[in-house]
This record gives structure tokens, sequence and C-alpha cells, in this order.
């Protein structure tokens, strides 16, 4: 095995290795989550060489100053204020959801119009309209990190998938007997999954257009779904109240979380996949081992339906997003609240860290999206101008521009 380069990862902080092993170029990454401005860099040096026998003592001084460089980003200030570089008119119905390319140069729309939209960030330009569906376009996503495809999962029953660049449909993927509410690209970009009103999970062979596996078991709709960082599990959360953990290769059923008394709204897996965070109608949280499948934290205060949960990319932080119209920051580590976000007049249906996870944007019902400091709690920017509910935020890979997307047809670009 030889060390051909290093590469560096700025969310969440981390070094890629590329190696060469029996003539084929591989990644491995060494994760830095804890890694912060004041971390003794020799040290922690120390620690890497230990454990992993790639970095030879010429590689050394490289290694430091590429953690240097991963220091001083993390030491930056963000005082940025966001204005509203563009407002769009981009469909003639409702907008579902919103989501950015890896690099966030182009993100991308759907909506009840039947169509998803693919626009050009830095010039508010549509770049190409993916035609085709028969009913709402609800569930999208581009296959970061390579942003060459997007999937877009209908009320029409199926999924398509189709090409970043020139708009064409590859395959259509179908097989489930109702809508398609939720779907997410493996991390290798191999498999599409998606989550149906039909009670199943399905995955999909990213070249062929194949049905991989069906992945059957929940009694009622799953309407949330993700993939953990490595691609090996996916986790499904449903309406009958539970959620499952699934190998991806066998397509068996590895653990069903039971402890919520409502339906599942949201689930999502830190990143380094040792926890998942679930958010129920039940007003509440949990947090699972992924190893035992045991609840090993819960996450009280909300006085309404909780509709979405997330982790921080360093996965020291939980935010919860409630229809009681506030949000709420919590220690992964103790599970302890340790900010309540108050100020909107309506259900926040969405909630998101930025990449350095310093901010936290939270879009809502009544019309509005809002930045919050992670850490106070404190407001630090109201979002206004659309006319009707958001339904969908996100912050691209830089944390510098947010897209919003409204019932009022339209989308806008923050920056």
């Amino acid at each position: 095995m030889k060390l051909k380069r290093f590469l560096i990862r700025y969310y969440p902080p981390g070094i890629i290795l590329e190696y060469e092993k029996r003539g084929e170029l591989r990644t491995k990454s060494i994760d830095l989550l804890d890694l912060c401005p004041e971390t003794d860099t020799d040290e922690l040096i120390a620690k890497i060489i230990q454990s992993e026998p790639l970095i030879t003592p010429s590689r050394v001084d490289q290694l430091k100053l590429l953690i240097v460089r991963l220091q001083e980003k993390l030491g930056q200030q963000d005082n940025r204020r966001f204005y509203l570089f563009k407002a769009l008119q981009a469909h003639i119905l409702p907008l579902t959801n919103v989501a950015f390319n890896k690099s966030g140069s182009s993100f991308i729309t759907g909506s009840y119009d039947r169509t998803c939209r693919i626009w050009d960030t830095a010039s508010g330009e549509e770049l190409q309209t993916l035609e085709g569906h028969r009913n709402v376009v609800y569930a999208i996503a581009f296959n970061n990190p390579y942003g060459d495809k997007i999937a877009t999962g209908s009320f029409d029953k199926t999924c398509k998938l189709w090409s970043a660049e020139t708009g064409k449909c590859f395959h259509t993927f179908r097989g489930h007997t109702a809508e398609i509410v939720c779907l997410a690209f493996n991390p290798q970009s191999t498999l599409v999954a998606t989550g149906s009103m039909d009670s199943t999970a399905k995955l999909w062979d990213v070249q062929t257009g194949e049905e991989v596996a069906s992945l059957t078991g929940h009694s009622a709709e799953i309407i949330s779904l993700a993939f953990n960082t490595v691609g090996d599990q996916l986790v499904t959360g449903s309406f009958d109240h539970t959620v499952s953990l699934w190998d991806i290769f066998s397509g068996r059923r590895i653990h069903t979380l039971i402890g919520h008394r409502g339906e599942i709204s949201s689930v999502q897996f830190n990143w380094d996949c040792s926890l998942v965070i679930t958010g129920s109608m039940d007003k509440s949280c949990k947090v699972w081992e992924v190893a035992s499948g045991k609840c090993v934290g819960s996450l009280a205060g909300h006085e309404d339906e909780v509709l979405d949960v997330c982790f921080d990319y360093t996965g020291h932080l939980i935010a919860t997003a409630s229809a009681d119209g506030t949000a709420r920051v919590y220690n992964a580590a103790n599970n302890k609240c340790m900010v309540k976000l108050e100020g909107h007049e309506g259900e926040i249906s969405k909630i998101c860290f930025n990449p350095q996870g310093t901010r936290i944007l939270t879009a809502s019902a009544d019309k509005t999206a809002r930045l919050w400091d992670s850490q106070t709690g404190v407001c630090l920017q109201v979002l206004e101008g659309h006319t009707d509910e958001i339904f969908s935020s996100a912050f691209n890979y830089e944390g510098d521009t947010i897209i919003t997307g409204s019932k009022d047809n339209t989308c806008r670009i923050w920056r």
C-alpha cells in the first residue's frame, strides 16, 4: 500500500488519504470531529501516525499543514448577514422540496406541477426542466458528492433517475403501489432508496435501473429514510410508530426501534454511524444506538408534534423542529436541551445546521425562515418575503448561500 496524496475535507473536518493497493486507487478518511482551533496539533498527529501506517515520517509536515488549515477554517468568525439575491417564479404550483448539489453551484426544486427544475445558483437561471411524472414531484435528491444525477420521487408511484447535465431520463423505477414520499442516494451513488405510502422501501440499481431489494416489515407508510455515511445501512421511519435499521447488502432488517407512541416524522444517522435520531408526532425525539438498537436518550420539551430532526456535521449537537412553533438544540452526549429557539408564529417544518455547526436555519408556516446562533439561541436574522408557508430550506456546502422553497410557487436565493 502506497500513499499517493492527501485531500482535505472541511465539513466535517477530516483528511482523506488517497492510496494505491494492488494497482488500484482507493481512499480512506481520518475523521477529526473533535478538532478545534485550540487542539494540540503535535499530539493529534502522534495519535494519527500511531493508528495509520500509510502516513510515513516524510509525510508528517504535509499532514500538519492540512490540520492547521482546518483549524484556521474552524476559527473563522461568521458574522454574515444574508440578503435576497433572487426570487424565482419557479413553478406554476407550490414547491415541495429544494436541494443543492455538493458544490452548491446548482440546486433543484420539486413541485405539485409534476416537474423538477434545475437552477444555476450564481445567476438564478433555469438550466433544465425534468418532465415526465404524472403527479406531484415530492422527493428530490442529487447523488452527492458527484452531483451528475438526480432522483425524483412522485405521487405517481414511480421514481425517475435523470442526468443533471442534460436532463435526460435514464430510468423509471416502477414497483411501488402508492406515492413515493422520500428517497436518498447511497454515498457511493450506486443505489437509490425510495420510501412509499405502500409501507415498503425499495433499493434500486443506478446503473441498470433494476430493483435490488424490497424492504418489507413496516405496517404503515414510510415517510423518512436515510443512508449512513458508509452506505452499508439504511434507516426508515414509519407511521406505524417504529423505525427500522436495514443491512443494505442482504436487505435484512437488523433492528426494529420501538418506543415512540406516535407516527415517525424524521430519521437521521450521525456522521460516524453510531447513532440514529428520530422525531415523532408523540412530541418527542429519541436517540438510538445503532449497534444494539437500544434507545439511549429521549429528548423531551416540545408541546406539539416534532416535524424534523437533524445532527450537526460533527454529531455533537441535535436540532429539533416542532409544530409548537419552537426549535431546540440538544447536546448529543447527554441529551440536555441547551437552547430553545423562539420567535416563529407558526409550525416549523424544516431545520438544518450550516456546515460549520454555528448557525441553524428553520423554515416555518409563518412564511419566514430564520437564522439562529446554535450556541446562544439568539435569532440573528428573519428571511422575509414569501407570501405563503415555507416548506423547505437548505444551506450550500460552504454555508454562504441559502435556498427557501414555498407554497407561494417561488423559491428564493439568499446570499
